[in-house]
C-alpha cells in the first residue's frame, strides 16, 4: 500500500507559469515570525546565587595546579 503524492500537480495548479515559474503578487508575503507564541516567561530567579559555586570550581582548578606544579617540581628536584 502506497501513499498517493502530497505534492500537487503542475498542470492542475493555478498561478503557475509554464516552467514551473510564479508569477508576481501569487505567492504570500514573507512571514513575520511568532514573536508571542512562546508561553509567558515571568519566574527569574534571583542573580547572586552563581557566585558560591563558581567559587568552588576556580578554588577546585587552583588546588589541582598547585598539586601539578608541585608534583612537576618534586620529578626535578
Amino acid at each position: 500500500m502506497s501513499d498517493p503524492n502530497p505534492d500537487p500537480e503542475p498542470e492542475r495548479t493555478s498561478g503557475l507559469e509554464p516552467g514551473g515559474g510564479v508569477p508576481p503578487g501569487e505567492t504570500p508575503p514573507a512571514a513575520s515570525g511568532l514573536p508571542g507564541a512562546g508561553p509567558r516567561e515571568d519566574h527569574h530567579p534571583p542573580a547572586g546565587r552563581a557566585g558560591a559555586p563558581l567559587t568552588l570550581i576556580i578554588a577546585l582548578a587552583v588546588l589541582v595546579a598547585v598539586g601539578l606544579l608541585a608534583f612537576a617540581l618534586a620529578l626535578i628536584v
